[in-house]
C-alpha cells in the first residue's frame, strides 16, 4: 500500500512530512481511511509497473474474482473487458490507446468476470513518474457499478433497440443515417437506403393473432441478419417496415442482387406454433448522393420507390428514379378514371390462345383485361389491376371479368376452354364460390371449361381460408392452375397443400433458356416433370422466337402459349376464325430470341469526342438501343449515350444508316427492378459540385455536359437533324 499511497500523493505514517499537520488530517488518519474504503467495498485500489503488469489489487476485489485466479503479476488490461458501446455512434479513446499515451482518465467503466459472473467496475486512473519525468506506471481506484451500469445501458439499449425484433428501431436508423449522410459528404462516399414492407402480414396477423405475428417478425429479422452484409445497419421502423442501411455501396447492380436475396429469403414459409405463413416483400432503393443528400430526402426516395413496387404488383424490388414523383398524383387519377370506366364500358376482354405443343391446335383462351382510356389511350393491366387491388375496385373488376369471360367462351364451337386470372384478394373472400357459381349459371358455360388462374400470392396470409374456398371450387367442378410458377412465394409448398390441374412456367424461365450456360432449360424440365408426376398439365408463357418454341417442345411441355402464335384478339377475331372450323395456330416468329427492346421515343444527348449532340431514342434493350438523329455515323465508333439522370453508356455503332444508328453497349444494363431499364452506375454529384454547383441529388432529367479540354477544339464530326415530332420538340 505504501508505493501506491505515495502515487496517489499520500505518505505513509513511516515516511511522515517534516510539514506534516497534526490532528485529523495526518498521513495515519489517511491511511486508516483508506483501508476502511478498501475493506468496506467503497473503493478498491490497483497499480501497475511500467509495462502495465499489476502489481496490486486490493485483497477484496480479488476475493470477489474466480477462485483460484492470480491476477497480480499478470497484464492488467487483459483481465477487463473495456466497454466499446455499440449504441453509441462516436465511441471514446480505447482504454489501450489511454494506457500507452499514458493519459488520466476517470470512471471509466469496464466488464470484469467475478465469482458470480460478469460485473461492472468504474476505474480511475494517473500516471505515476519519477523525479526525472520517467514513467512508472498507473496508480488508481475501482468501485462497482454492476446495477447502476446495467440499468443505465437498458435504458439507454430501449431508447435505441426494437424491443421486438433486437434491431435497430426507427429512433437509432434515423441518428445513423443523418450521423453517416454529415460524414460521408466531406468524404465523397455513398450509401444506399433499402425500405421494405412484408406484403400481407396484415392477414397473417389477423389470421394468427399478434403472437403470431410478433413470431413471424423476430424470424424475419433473424433472416434479415443472415443476408445483409457485416457493415450494414439493419432496423425495425415498427409494424411490419424495416430499413436498411448499407454504406459504401452505389453499384446498382449489386444492390439488385441484395434486393432479390432478401425477396426470396423473406418470401419462403414461416413455421409459427399454431401452423404456416406466408408473406411476400417489397423494397424501395434510394442511394446517397444521388438521390438525395439530406437523410428526409434519401428516405422520401426510398419510400416513393416502394410505393411504386406496391403499385405494380408487390413482390419486387425498385430503384428510386425522379419520374416516381408524379406517380402519386397518377395513380389517384387513374383509380377514378378505373370507376368510371367500369361504369361507362370502357373496358374489354381479348383472348390469348393457349395451343397444343404437338398439333398447334388451340385448347384453351386466356381472358386478358384491356382498357382503352379515351385521353391516354390503351392503359396496361400491370398498370390499373394494383391500383385496382389497392383501392375497393378489385372486388367489381374480377366479377365483371369473370361473367364477360364465360359469357363470350359459351358461344364458342368446340370444348374449348377460357382461363380467368383471380386476384388474392378475390380468394380470400367468401362469396368467390357462389360469384363463380352465377357467372357459369347465367352464361351456361359447362363449370369444366372454366379455369381460374391464381398466382401463389393467394398463399400469403390466411391459409385456412384459401384452402376452403378452394375445396367449394372444386365442388363446382372448375380448373384450376397455379399462375407464373416458380417466380412467387412458395412454389413447392403450395403443390403441397393444393392439387391443381396446370402449372404454368413462367415466362422469365423461357428468356434466354437457348443461350449457352443458361440454366433455364434444365429449370423448365424440372418442372416438367414434377408436374408429370402429380398429374398436371404444363403450360409455358412467353414463347416469342422458333429455337425457343423447339427447346420447350422437346422438354415434353404439354402447351405452349406467346406471341409467336398470337397476340390476344377481340371476341370477334375468336369467333371469326372458330366459326370456319379453324382451330389452329401456326407459330410465326424470329428465328431466334433476341434481347427484348422496348420501344421509346425521347430525346436523349450523344456525346463525341468534345461535342454534344441530341437524338431521338427509338427502342432500348440491355446490349444495345437505336438512335435517330445523326447522319452518316460509321460504323464502329464509339460514342457515349446519355440517359438521363447522370446514366451514361459507353456504346458503339454497329449498324449505321442515314440518321439512324444500332449501338451495342460496352456494358449491360440492368433492371430497375420494374419493368425498366438503368445502369450500374451513375455521374457523382460530388463531381457535378466540384465544377462549382452545390451538392444536390441529380436533378430530374439531367444531362452531362462535357467540358472542353484546354487546348484540345475539334470541329462536330457529324451533322445534326431533328428527327423530334411537334409534340416532344414542345416538352
Amino acid at each position: 500500500m505504501k508505493g501506491l499511497l505515495k502515487g496517489l500523493g499520500v505518505r505513509s505514517a513511516a515516511t511522515p512530512a517534516a510539514d506534516a499537520p497534526t490532528g485529523s488530517g495526518n498521513p495515519v488518519d489517511r491511511l486508516a481511511m483508506l483501508d476502511l474504503m478498501e475493506e468496506g467495498d467503497l473503493a478498491w485500489f490497483w497499480a501497475t509497473d511500467a509495462a502495465g503488469t499489476l502489481v496490486y489489487l486490493s485483497p477484496n476485489a480479488q476475493h470477489k474474482l474466480p477462485a483460484g485466479a492470480s491476477v497480480v503479476g499478470q497484464p492488467f488490461l487483459a483481465m477487463v473487458d473495456d466497454l466499446q458501446d455499440a449504441i453509441r455512434d462516436h465511441t471514446p479513446r480505447s482504454l489501450n490507446f489511454l494506457f500507452n499515451a499514458h493519459s488520466r482518465f476517470s470512471d471509466r467503466p469496464v466488464g470484469i468476470m467475478t465469482a458470480r459472473g460478469k460485473a461492472f467496475w468504474a476505474l480511475s486512473g494517473r500516471p505515476l513518474t519519477d523525479e526525472d519525468g520517467n514513467f512508472q506506471g498507473y496508480r488508481g481506484s475501482a468501485r462497482d457499478i454492476t446495477g447502476s451500469y446495467q440499468e443505465q445501458h437498458d435504458s439507454s439499449r430501449m431508447a435505441v433497440v426494437d424491443a421486438l425484433t433486437g434491431l435497430a428501431n426507427r429512433n437509432r436508423m434515423n441518428l445513423r443515417l443523418a450521423s453517416m449522410l454529415a460524414s460521408f459528404r466531406a468524404a465523397r462516399r455513398s450509401c444506399a437506403l433499402l425500405t421494405l414492407n412484408l406484403d400481407r402480414f396484415k392477414q397473417v396477423n389477423e389470421a394468427k393473432g399478434m403472437l403470431g405475428g410478433d413470431d413471424l417478425l423476430r424470424q424475419a429479422a433473424q433472416r434479415l441478419q443472415r443476408i445483409v452484409p457485416d457493415s450494414a445497419e439493419i432496423g425495425r421502423l415498427g409494424a411490419d417496415e424495416f430499413q436498411i442501411l448499407l454504406p459504401d455501396c452505389d453499384d446498382r447492380g449489386t444492390l439488385g442482387d441484395l434486393a432479390l436475396r432478401i425477396i426470396q429469403m423473406l418470401s419462403q414459409p414461416y413455421t409459427l406454433n399454431d401452423g404456416r405463413a406466408v408473406v411476400g416483400v417489397s423494397m424501395g432503393v434510394s442511394i446517397a448522393p444521388y438521390d438525395g443528400v439530406e437523410a428526409e430526402d434519401l428516405v422520401k426516395s426510398a419510400s416513393l420507390a416502394l410505393d411504386a413496387v406496391k403499385s405494380s404488383g408487390r413482390g419486387q424490388y425498385r430503384f428510386y428514379s425522379n419520374d416516381l414523383k408524379d406517380a402519386v398524383q397518377q395513380e389517384r387519377q387513374i383509380e377514378d378514371d378505373l370507376r368510371e370506366a367500369l361504369a361507362g364500358n370502357q373496358l374489354a376482354m381479348h383472348y390469348q390462345p393457349i395451343v397444343g405443343a404437338k398439333d398447334n391446335k388451340v385448347v384453351c383462351f386466356e381472358a386478358l383485361m384491356r382498357w382503352d382510356h379515351p385521353v391516354r389511350g390503351m392503359i396496361s393491366p400491370a398498370k390499373f389491376i394494383p391500383i385496382a387491388e389497392k383501392s375497393d375496385l378489385i372486388g367489381p373488376l374480377g366479377e365483371w371479368a369473370l361473367r364477360r369471360a364465360c359469357q363470350d367462351a359459351a358461344k364458342w364451337p368446340g370444348r374449348i376452354r377460357v382461363a380467368v386470372n383471380v386476384s388474392a384478394a378475390q380468394f380470400t373472400s367468401e362469396a368467390m364460390p357462389e360469384m363463380v357459381s352465377s357467372a357459369l349459371a347465367d352464361s351456361g358455360l359447362d363449370p369444366h371449361l372454366l379455369e381460374l388462374e391464381m398466382t401463389e400470392s393467394v398463399f400469403m396470409g390466411n391459409l385456412s381460408a384459401v384452402e376452403d374456398v378452394i375445396a367449394k371450387l372444386r365442388q363446382i367442378g372448375v380448373r384450376l392452375a397455379l399462375d407464373d410458377f416458380g417466380t412467387g412465394y412458395s412454389s413447392l409448398g403450395s403443390l403441397r397443400q393444393i392439387t391443381f390441374d396446370k402449372i404454368k412456367i413462367d415466362r422469365g424461365f423461357v428468356r434466354g433458356c437457348t443461350e449457352p450456360g443458361s440454366v433455364n432449360a434444365a429449370i423448365i424440365s424440372a418442372v416438367v416433370r414434377l408436374a408429370q408426376a402429380l398429374d398436371m398439365d404444363t403450360t409455358v408463357e412467353g414463347v416469342e422466337a422458333m429455337d425457343e418454341l423447339e427447346v420447350v417442345r422437346d422438354l415434353g411441355v404439354k402447351t405452349v402459349q406467346g406471341f409467336i402464335y398470337s397476340r390476344a384478339v377481340s371476341q370477334a377475331d375468336v369467333l371469326s376464325k372458330l366459326a370456319v372450323g379453324d382451330f389452329e395456330y401456326h407459330p410465326v416468329g424470329p428465328a431466334k430470341y433476341r434481347a427484348e427492346r422496348r420501344t421509346l421515343f425521347r430525346k436523349v444527348g450523344v456525346v463525341h469526342e468534345n461535342h454534344r449532340y441530341q437524338a431521338v431514342l427509338r427502342n432500348l434493350s440491355r446490349s444495345g438501343a437505336l438512335i435517330e438523329g445523326l447522319l452518316d455515323v460509321p460504323v464502329g465508333t464509339d460514342l457515349v449515350l446519355d440517359l438521363g439522370d447522370g446514366q451514361l453508356v459507353v456504346a458503339t455503332v454497329r449498324r449505321s444508316h442515314g440518321a439512324s444508328q444500332g449501338l451495342e453497349f460496352e456494358t449491360h444494363l440492368i433492371s430497375d427492378g420494374a419493368d425498366g431499364l438503368c445502369t450500374r452506375h451513375r455521374a457523382s454529384p460530388y463531381l457535378i459540385a466540384a465544377a462549382g454547383l452545390p451538392l444536390q441529388a441529380l436533378p430530374a432529367g439531367y444531362q452531362h455536359r462535357p467540358e472542353q479540354r484546354p487546348g484540345y477544339a475539334t470541329i462536330p464530326r457529324f451533322m445534326q437533324v431533328d428527327m423530334l415530332p411537334a409534340s416532344i420538340r414542345a416538352a
